[in-house]
């Protein structure tokens, strides 16, 4: 991470009103990103945290001051504006990514389950993200308030990313025409997942596959692509078919709404056991040529983000474990989990997992300095 993140933080509004700070907003969020990348997850032990390395700390900030309670840090972090909190992590991700065309930037949402507070009647707050595959980190990130508004989260969070160039991948929930136009708007390609939501292209598109695949796809041109994995005791293999919808759209009139529909594309697989076999078929729509291999990457890829980013958000981060519940601190603390899960990814120097290298981290200032590198 080549660039000064705490500079991108620089005008980030303190939310504190008093004119006495005794802990200066930028020595809170450094604290904070520290502790997080060393495996705190709440208010305490991230001060136990500051008590215990306020001299490593004083290394790159002052801390005249020394470390704030913990309600200070909850306090703060309740109040912190949220939405200009994720536009400088935006920024601050635009300045380090290294910029690849081609991309696949998949959007996609996760619920952080304990973030609902009974108290004051609030539902667990839902957050869409975009991972960049190329990069192996999140770009940015938009809350909502149910899983039924990522439809409105969507070009929000588009509205923070520089996309030209790239596919961007949505699951079925994005699958909308404003969205799909915006993302061409934007000088990007889409790939978006197909399903009943979309009720007449979803009928259009399936019922063309099938007579394609019960006819073996006579006098029909298309682009095909098969790849097997074998692992784990099981054989994947994934059968993917792309149609150039200019040719075929007299079939699928529903698509000519759609802005620049390029092509539409089926992935059958099959995955076997010793005791079981199963099939599945995906139907997608797309604004790139009718590659079947470049297709199947990109929803490869999208799939990919439950590994890469909320299965390690889960089971290393403990994210749906945390109580952080109040006010605009839930999402706040899912800024922070980004930060620290990018600056960990994006280390090169230590060969270790993620878990690894955040214990790695706790217990070795010199660990924790080369992971924190260049962010100040």
């Amino acid at each position: 991470m080549s660039s000064d993140l705490l500079s991108h933080f620089s005008e980030l509004k303190d939310p504190r009103v008093d004119r006495t700070k005794r802990y200066p907003l930028i020595e809170i969020i450094f604290l904070i990103i520290s502790g997080t990348v060393c495996g705190c997850e709440g208010w305490k032990s991230i001060r136990d945290f500051g008590l215990l390395k306020l001299d490593w700390l004083k290394q790159f900030l002052p801390y005249e001051n020394g470390i704030p309670v913990d309600d200070t840090l909850a306090r703060v972090m309740r109040k912190l504006d949220t939405k200009q909190f994720a536009n400088c992590f935006a920024n601050w991700m635009h300045s380090v990514a290294q910029k690849t065309d081609g991309d696949v930037i998949a959007i996609d949402g996760k619920t952080l389950r304990r973030s609902h507070d009974k108290s004051s009647n609030k539902s667990a707050i839902h957050m869409v993200s975009a991972w960049s595959s190329a990069n192996g980190v999140v770009l940015g990130q938009e809350k909502t308030a149910e899983k039924s508004n990522e439809i409105t989260a969507i070009p929000e969070l588009l509205n923070s990313l520089a996309i030209k160039g790239c596919i961007i991948t949505i699951d079925a929930m994005g699958c909308q025409k404003e969205i799909a136009e915006k993302i061409i708007r934007d000088k990007a390609n889409y790939l978006l997942a197909l399903k009943g939501n979309q009720g007449n292209l979803h009928s259009e598109v399936s019922a063309f596959f099938m007579t394609a695949v019960e006819g073996d796809f006579k006098n029909i041109d298309y682009d095909f692509y098969e790849e097997v994995d074998t692992g784990h005791g099981r054989i994947e293999t994934r059968r993917a078919y792309a149609i150039d919808f200019k040719k075929y759209k007299k079939h699928l009139p529903t698509g000519a709404k759609w802005k620049k529909l390029s092509s539409i594309v089926m992935i059958d697989t099959t995955r076997e056991g010793r005791d079981f076999k199963t099939q599945d078929k995906r139907f997608y729509i797309s604004s790139c040529e009718a590659s079947a291999k470049t297709l199947l990457n990109a929803a490869r890829k999208h799939w990919g983000v439950e590994n890469s980013l909320h299965w390690t958000l889960d089971v290393t981060f403990r994210e749906d474990e945390s109580r952080i519940r109040k006010e605009a601190s839930p999402e706040n603390y899912a800024i922070f989990r980004h930060i620290a899960l990018n600056l960990i990814r994006k280390d090169t120097k230590i060969e270790a997992s993620v878990k690894r290298k955040r214990h790695m981290a706790a217990l070795d200032d010199d660990v924790r300095t080369t992971l924190l590198q260049g962010i100040i």
